[in-house]
Parts: structure tokens; sequence; C-alpha cells
């Protein structure tokens, strides 16, 4: 799919959550690898449902599909460094197995994304302290996924302590950029700060892993004026793939060219998939990329 130094990959959101284990339940691993396959996308992301490093292994070579990374919920201030450390080497010793490229961690202390408050007006915050327990903290488990050749990248999320521009910069200016890199998700950043371009460009050499999310801005604001959680935004339909919402994935593409972009581009839009047929959404979003962004390597070569 184009640029050789970037690769396009699909999360298991679309076909089961995490979160609301009971939606798409019914899709089996087998399904949804062999979605990813038809859809045109080289890989996906762990997700929770997923079985032990041998069986998936065998899965994804026989479809020839890869893995990008997986998600780590670190609670670095609530339990302390140590317990984070320890379950940090179990994930890490799974992504080596499968042979990920990176581990993507948020911190959850205080999240609120899995609970019924208004995720408009009611994210958590940390103190000083916190703040530099948490960022060294990180930095110790950059060196943890460093040992086992994975980078990890910092997953700025609604609900949290870290979700803002703001936060994102400071996270960023308080951690070693040679352990703590950044994943850049579209849809999180413009919920939480009405746009998406500054992150991208203040923080380019740091971006090691990409979630593109599209957005439905009319649901959006209904959602924000109703004072919605996560959880019912999501399942409103709040989020959706590329090319199916109000975000110009032109301009991030570009950028991510110019800069040299080396990594995953993962499509990923929770949404609830007895309506948004799993399948369907993925081919939507293939044609997308193929159609608007695909095109653009050509430009970036022209003489």
């Amino acid at each position: 799919m184009g640029n050789q130094r970037i690769s396009w990959g699909i999360a298991p959101i679309g076909w089961r959550n995490d979160d609301i284990p009971e939606i798409g339940a019914e899709n089996t691993l087998s399904h949804l690898l062999s979605d990813i396959v038809v859809a045109g996308f080289e890989g996906t992301e762990v997700g929770g449902f997923f079985p032990e490093a041998h069986v998936l292994n065998k899965e994804l070579q026989l479809r020839n599909l890869r893995i990008a990374g997986q998600w780590f919920s670190s609670y670095i201030i609530r339990d302390g460094l140590e317990a984070a450390t320890q379950a940090f080497h179990k994930h890490c010793e799974y992504l080596k197995e499968v042979k990920a490229a990176v581990a993507v961690v948020s911190e959850q202390t205080y999240s609120i994304q899995g609970t019924e408050k208004n995720v408009f007006t009611e994210k958590p915050s940390f103190t000083d302290e916190e703040w530099e327990q948490l960022c060294q903290g990180l930095n110790e488990l950059g060196k943890i996924a460093e040992e086992y050749d994975l980078k990890l990248v910092y997953h700025h999320h609604m609900g949290t302590g870290v979700q803002t521009l703001a936060e994102v910069d400071r996270l960023m200016e308080n951690t070693d950029p040679n352990l703590v890199h950044l994943l850049y998700d579209t849809g999180h950043i413009y919920v939480s700060d009405g746009e998406f371009m500054t992150l991208l460009n203040k923080h380019l050499d740091r971006i090691k892993h990409v979630h593109f999310k599209d957005l439905r801005q009319t649901v959006k604001d209904h959602c924000q004026q109703a004072g919605r959680s996560f959880l019912q935004s999501f399942l409103a339909g709040m989020f959706t793939v590329p090319g199916d919402g109000c975000i110009d994935f032109t301009k991030i593409y570009n950028k991510l060219l110019e800069s040299d972009y080396s990594g995953w581009i993962v499509i990923e839009a929770e949404q609830d998939p007895s309506i948004a047929h799993p399948l369907e959404y993925a081919l939507k979003a293939r044609k997308y990329v193929d159609k608007e962004l695909l095109p653009l390597n050509m430009l970036l070569v022209e003489p």
C-alpha cells in the first residue's frame, strides 16, 4: 500500500471492544484477521481477546499479516513503578513473541474513559508531584521496551490525565526522547482540542506510531451538549474511519511523508459493530486511503 516506510493496519476495535466485551463478541479472531486480508491491510494491533503468542502467530502466518503493537494500561501513579514494571515486562515479552514494533502505553490513574462521567468536562489532572512520578516512570518503562526491541509510544487519550496538547507538551518536555515516543491519534486530539495539526507539527520527531481516526462533528457536538461519557459517545457514533467524517487526512499524511515518517499508520474507529459493519467500514477506509492518500506518495517524489 504505497510508501515502503509506512505500514498500513486496522485496529481490532472495529470488530470487538475491550471496554465493552459484549459488543462484537460474535466476531472471532479468524473472522477479524480474514476481514483484514479482504480489506487489503498489512496487519493489526493486539486485542484483549487475542490468544497466546504461538496461536496468534500461526493465524498471522496463514494470512501474511503482522502485529503493530498493543495497548498497555499503566498505573504508575496509583500503584507505583515496581508494579508497573512487572506488568510491562510480561506485556513486552508477548509483543516480542508476536514480532510487534511498539508498546502503546496510556496512564490510566484517575481515568474516566470507562466510567459514566462527562468525558468533555470531567477529565482528571495530575499534581506536579504526580507528573514527575509519571515521567520518571515512563522513562523506566521505555528502557524495558528497548530490552525487547520495542518502542514505547505514549497514547494521549480522552478522559485521562494526558489528553490535551498542553499535557502532551509537558509529557514530551519531561521524558527522554530516546525512550519515550508518541502515538499521534487524530480523533482524540481533535475531540480534545478542536484541531489536530499543532500536535503533529510540534512533536513530529517524537511520533513513532499513528492512529487515523475520523470524527462525525454533528455527533460529537450532540454528545458534548448532552454531557455524555466516552463510552456513550463512541457508541453514538462519534468516531468513524477516515473518509467518513470531517477530518482532512491529506494534510496529515503529507506532513508525515515530508518528515520521512517510518512506522505504522493504523485505522482505528471505536464503533458498535452491530451498527457499523466491520468489513464494510474497513473497505470504506481502504478506498479512502487508496483514492485520497496513496497518490500523495507519487507527488512527493516527482522532480
